[in-house]
């Protein structure tokens, strides 16, 4: 009787131990409130063996029961875990990390809204801001009458503009300009509304979207709309708009 207990014991401590020391191949999951969780670097304090999680945040790591695991990097706070046996059973291990505040020092920053190049004479009025294509065309156009012609000269041109408007480059410049103005207005639908809204409140066909934009940007006061940022009178345009929209899509 004797010797069946102590053989009983001797097997239930063999298989505890078998379990303690069995490697296992443990699949990890970082969450985080970081959007980028790779090179996360994880350490097995137990063996010294580490690795790094992809971008994802996810790795793998052989492991056996109650290793202590360190997760560390530039962006978390550093935080260690134990594998216990429910980890070892589903061979999956989820992790929390914070991330890692930085503080820095105090900085004042102090504007000087009435310093400016006006106020200190270097220019007479505010400038004009020029986008790009605004900008070319103002170079390719603008008559200078001293260049050309001398200061006393009653009335003279630049030599750019005029060869500028033969070979047909001030119209290009001009088209580009109205594009460049087109562009600027579809950009602003797609910051201002969710396609939701056109699909689902317009009913505009998904396939014609886009189509609905270009078609929609034509409309002087839709524009003058956006431009102002007033959504709620843009919406009232957008409505009209998309009626007659369909009507030439069932017209076609």
């Amino acid at each position: 009787m004797k010797l069946f207990k102590t053989t009983i014991l001797f097997l239930f401590f063999s298989s505890v131990y078998a379990q303690t020391s069995t490697l296992t191949l443990l699949k990890g999951k970082i969450t985080s409130q970081i959007k980028e969780l790779n090179e996360v670097y994880v350490t097995n304090l137990r063996s010294e063996s580490n690795t790094v999680t992809d971008e994802n945040g996810n790795f793998s790591m052989f492991v056996i029961l109650g290793d202590t695991l360190q997760f560390s990097g530039l962006q978390v706070i550093t935080k260690k875990a134990v594998i216990d046996e429910n980890e070892i059973i589903k061979k999956l291990f989820v992790i929390t990390l914070h991330a890692k505040v930085i503080s820095l020092d105090e900085v004042e920053v102090k504007t000087y809204p009435n310093i400016n190049a006006v106020s200190l004479g270097i220019l007479p009025k505010q400038p004009k801001k020029y986008t790009p294509a605004e900008r070319r065309l103002k170079t390719a156009s603008d008559y200078d009458v001293t260049d050309f012609l001398g200061p006393t000269i009653g009335f003279s041109m630049g030599l750019d503009p005029i060869l500028n408007a033969i070979s047909g480059r001030t119209a290009m410049l001009k088209k580009e300009l109205k594009i460049e103005k087109k562009e600027y207005l579809l950009n602003k639908i797609e910051y201002m509304f969710k396609e939701e809204y056109f699909l689902e409140n317009l009913k505009i066909p998904k396939e014609y979207l886009r189509g609905f934009w270009y078609y929609a940007v034509e409309d002087q006061k839709l524009e003058e709309a956006l431009n102002a940022k007033k959504k709620m009178m843009a919406r009232f345009i957008f409505s009209d708009l998309a009626t007659k929209y369909l009507e030439l899509l069932t017209i076609k």
